[in-house]
């Protein structure tokens, strides 16, 4: 329990000082020192004196609102992290309802604070409650509430185990810890800022003496914050700024610690627990319990009128759940096979469903998984699972994985990553003729196995800074802009930079004109994930040939050999043009 606190708290201070935090900043900063003015004392009269008025008293922020509203943040964003999925879900509310509450209190708040008689409307409805010191400045709570419920951290290791035990239901003691010290890690540096905002309050006259227009000014920002958060205009603002946490946030993603601790891969619960039963790639059927649920779908493709499909609904049939995402080289492999089986198997039984987990953030957008579908021939149901929230609770590890599970509901076999689809397809055939005894398959398939030896080939290299793999260069390798230069020597499976480039999570671009990249590989296939509109010009075995780069992100092939190659590729990316990774077959 301890090292989930610690894991928390430390995940939670990491995403408090992250880009992530930048635009809740001044309203914060803005609401720890703002206070209703108190009005003007008048000294008491006795009969024969002479009531003077006297001047306005220069009142002091309360010290409890930076407290209030950090309390007010932490309280809402841990029940609505842990329980507003379920709760909505029980109620049949759409899922987004706590968000616009959220923005609703933001914005009556910010009215508030611009136009005091709306402010004196919003208190009416609770005169009733009983107070012994009534205080109209002590109303940061409220405030914290609703910036908790719409408050979004970078994501992240910490964040997905708490959001998958919500969406889940698996809430025990420990997910209630790691909830809560991750709010408290995340909100500590908030609560700097909201401190800093009150100091200046108490110690700057001009801020004292001028508290209507701060308040006016704090209302404006409120408002402005919830119609950004509207138009998720946070957003560029966080791509706009190198994140300085990348390296942070590494050493957590990548601890073995931290990943025994949160279960990485998938949090277990009632429903996947069985799972371990199966061994990754078995020869024979085995049993794995009741197959989970398909959760968190945001959008369906091949489904009449592009309805979701339940599970349950699929009694009687042999149902097969690929894992994928459009832009992996493995996956792109592992298609033809899947597209195979559900046209050879459709009518005996089968039902494939692609459960589409996207690696980058432009495989989420369901335009692009739409044409990559389309282009691969796929015709079977495809579900978009964005959040990875199925994805974690089949507790999946890879690109491809392939589930297949029995016409009783129960999972049968697992096989991370490509090959074997011969044994794959043999317990396909196993459980159509359980299924449906005495009634014919058709002749198996007999796709190519392509699958390549992989300790043979360079691994997939992805060039963005929070998943950077194989980089032999000296420099620092982080978000940012930054420029490069060729080291005199290059270890095999390796990639260098030379020029300036500019570095994000996701991938790299030239910051102005062309820059290069060096590739030491082994393969019989290279290709490049590229988008933007520019051209990319390469030098393979005295070869030159340029591409022209144009749209969304996709795969291009750079070059093919009948057999796997040494080799070294030099690559001009132009301007306008972001590389994402090298992939080999």
């Amino acid at each position: 329990m301890l090292t989930l606190a610690l894991i928390g708290l430390i995940g939670g201070l990491v995403t408090g000082i992250s880009p992530c935090i930048l635009p809740v900043l001044p309203v914060i900063f803005l609401s720890g020192g703002v206070h209703k003015p108190q009005p003007a004392s008048r000294p008491e009269q006795n009969s024969g004196s002479v009531a003077t008025a006297e001047a306005p008293i220069e009142a002091k922020p309360p010290r409890s609102r930076p407290y209030l509203i950090i309390a007010g943040l932490v309280v809402s964003f841990t029940l609505v992290t842990l329980f507003g999925s379920l709760l909505l879900s029980v109620l049949g509310l759409p899922q987004d309802v706590l968000r616009w509450a959220g923005l609703i209190v933001l914005t009556l708040i910010g009215i508030g604070l611009i136009v005091p008689k709306f402010e004196h409307l919003l208190e009416k409805p609770f005169s009733w409650i009983p107070q012994r010191r009534p205080d109209a400045n002590r109303g940061g709570f409220a405030l914290g509430l609703g910036l908790g419920a719409v408050y979004v951290p970078c994501a992240g290791p910490v964040l997905a185990a708490i959001t998958v035990a919500g969406s889940t239901g698996r809430i025990g003691l420990d997910t209630v810890v790691l909830t809560v010290t991750f709010a408290v890690g995340a909100a500590l540096p908030l609560l700097i800022f909201a401190l800093a905002g009150r100091r200046v309050a108490e110690r700057v006259t001009a801020f004292r003496k001028r508290q209507r227009g701060i308040r006016v000014t704090a209302g404006i920002v409120m408002i402005a914050l919830a119609i950004g958060l509207v138009f998720n205009l946070p957003q560029l603002l966080q791509r706009a700024i190198p994140d300085y946490t990348s390296g942070l946030q590494n050493n957590i993603n990548n601890s073995e610690q931290v990943k025994k601790a949160l279960n990485l891969g998938g949090l277990e619960n009632d429903q996947n627990k069985d799972l371990d039963l199966c061994t990754d790639g078995a020869k024979e059927l085995e049993s794995c319990g009741k197959a989970p649920d398909l959760q968190g779908i945001q959008q369906w493709f091949n489904t009449p009128g592009n309805q979701p499909i339940d599970l349950a609904a699929l009694r009687g049939k042999v149902v097969l759940l690929d894992f994928w995402a459009y832009s992996c080289i493995n996956c792109q492999r592992s298609i033809p096979h899947v597209t195979a089986w559900d046209k050879t198997y459709r009518d005996a039984g089968l039902q494939v469903i692609g459960i589409h987990a996207p690696e980058y953030a432009f495989e989420k957008e369901p335009g692009n998984v739409e044409s990559a579908a389309d282009k691969f021939g796929i015709g079977y149901p495809i579900a978009l699972d964005n959040t990875l929230s199925t994805w974690t609770n089949y507790r999946n590890r890879f690109w491809p994985a392939h589930y297949l599970i029995d016409a009783e509901g129960t999972v049968r076999h697992i096989k991370f990553g490509e090959g074997d689809y011969q044994t794959t397809e043999k317990l396909i055939r196993e459980l159509l003729t359980k299924a449906n005894p005495g009634k014919p398959l058709p002749a198996a398939t007999g796709t190519t196995d392509d699958t390549p030896d992989t300790a043979a080939i360079t691994r997939e290299t992805y060039l963005g800074s929070t998943k950077r793999v194989n980089f032999a260069g000296s420099e620092d390798y982080t978000a940012g802009t930054k420029s490069f230069t060729y080291p005199a020597q290059q270890p095999q499976d390796t990639f260098t930079l030379n020029g300036d480039w500019t570095l994000t999570s996701q991938n790299i671009t030239p910051t102005t004109g062309t820059a290069q990249v060096k590739l030491d590989y082994r393969a019989k296939e290279v290709r490049m994930v590229l988008s933007g509109n520019g051209t990319v010009t390469y030098t393979a075995k005295g070869q030159t040939k340029t591409i022209q780069v144009n749209g969304t992100p996709n795969s291009y092939q750079l070059l093919s050999t009948p057999d796997i190659e040494a080799g070294i590729l030099d690559v001009t990316v132009g301007s306008g043009v972001q590389a994402f990774s090298f992939t080999f077959g």
